[in-house]
């Protein structure tokens, strides 16, 4: 089937693949060929690809996104996301470095405001160091 995932910033994939994982607001969906046609909301977390039926998974390719939009069609799947971090891309150690920061305003937030703030950023590094596990556990399988 024909993927797109698309950014604010441009293509980020753009091939044929066999599956693709994703998080959607009624829970996580595996799309195939075939697919029947769907509109979804996407909820921050991990959009992982196969490219091939018969890959292993350490060749899955991980993306951090924080929520977007999918649109099934019999063209193919199209990804619409404002923002989206390969797995290459994301440093582990960074990622913890993040979370823990973020978790650590949460705790200390004065106000709604502060918290909201905060907990956005829990999310987001949070996805972001999930995404680095899973880079991590693939490679050691190898």
């Amino acid at each position: 089937m024909d993927l797109q995932l698309v950014t604010l910033d441009g293509v980020k994939f753009e091939a044929d693949a066999y599956s693709v994982i994703l998080p959607t607001a009624a829970g996580e969906i595996t799309v195939l060929p075939d697919h029947e046609p769907l509109l979804s909301q996407l909820v921050p977390g991990v959009i992982t690809i196969r490219r091939g039926r018969s890959d292993p998974d350490y060749k899955l390719e991980h993306y951090a996104t924080y929520g977007g939009v999918l649109e099934i069609s019999r063209k193919g799947v199209r990804i619409l996301v404002d923002e989206a971090t390969h797995g290459d891309e994301i440093n582990e150690a960074e990622a913890k470095k993040a979370h823990d920061a973020a978790l650590t305003l949460r705790k200390e937030a004065k106000n709604q405001i502060d918290l909201d703030k905060a907990e956005a950023l829990v999310h987001r590094h949070g996805v972001r160091l999930a995404v680095a596990e899973i880079r991590r556990r693939s490679a050691q399988r190898k």
